[in-house]
């Protein structure tokens, strides 16, 4: 009779619970709403890149070799390098400045801390004339960790003030906009606040004008009436195409005569 009483006692919890969980309204999945996708695309991108983290803060493998092949074959009078992210490192230098030779030092993903830590292997010891660094996207969204604008803004000024004791000219790009407009594509949007990317422009631009430095605006150039990048320039809201990037290439070679006329 005890185990009678059990299994019927168990039976009846059973059946209580299952009537709970068809009652219950069921919980809105990453997949319906795009901020909890957003949330969980970037947790799982951290995740993928915590051995590299934990080894190679700021991925000084990726550049060492090529950097050895520069150094050795002697300095350019005016040797020009592109410093920044994954829309650095996704640009084809040659296509859209061709003759010129410029040094891509771009790496997917990266913040501004990581940018720091390899800044003197990548950029002071090939003794460039300018740099032209366009950073600060993944720090908004988070990709090494949280930070706030200040803390980005201090990076930026460590950056100008090292380049400056090595007499490297500087060009501070803006952030580049972003749009939602292709709906599958949301987490790059979701992660970036738009006043954030405003704010740092702001900042860039008065740091510039006081610091003597030159401040290249791509903002200005790709973003559209609702404040967002225009829709046929980014084919993922974030990372510029070929006509995005055919914007820029123009701006940032104004940006380069600019400092190294100074």
């Amino acid at each position: 009779m005890h185990k009678l009483a059990c299994l019927l006692i168990f039976a009846s919890i059973g059946s209580s619970l299952s009537v709970i969980a068809q009652t219950q309204p069921p919980e809105l999945s990453a997949k319906d709403d795009p901020a909890s996708q957003a949330v969980l695309s970037l947790e799982r991108w951290r995740e993928s890149r915590v051995s590299t983290y934990m080894s190679d803060f700021g991925e000084l493998d990726r550049y060492r070799e090529a950097n050895a092949e520069l150094k050795s074959s002697g300095p350019s009078e005016n040797r020009v390098v592109f410093y920044g992210d994954s829309i650095t490192d996704g640009w084809m230098l040659d296509t859209y400045f061709p003759g010129k030779g410029y040094i891509n030092r771009g790496i997917s993903g990266q913040t501004t801390p990581q940018m720091l830590v390899r800044f003197r292997q990548d950029v002071i010891d090939l003794t460039p004339k300018v740099v032209v660094i366009l950073a600060g996207t993944n720090d908004i969204a988070g990709n090494t960790g949280p930070m706030t604008v200040e803390q980005t803004e201090a990076n930026y000024a460590s950056l100008a003030e090292l380049a400056r004791d090595h007499s490297i000219r500087v060009v501070f790009s803006s952030v580049t906009p972003i749009h939602d407009y292709i709906k599958q594509r949301q987490a790059f949007f979701l992660q970036r606040s738009p006043e954030e990317i405003l704010q740092l422009n702001q900042w860039l631009r008065h740091y510039c004008e006081q610091n003597n430095l030159v401040y290249l605006d791509y903002y200005g150039a790709m973003v559209d009436d609702r404040g967002m990048m225009k829709e046929n320039l980014a084919n993922d809201g974030l990372h510029p195409n070929d006509a995005g990037y055919r914007i820029m290439a123009p701006l940032a070679e104004a940006a380069i005569e600019k400092a190294l006329s100074q």
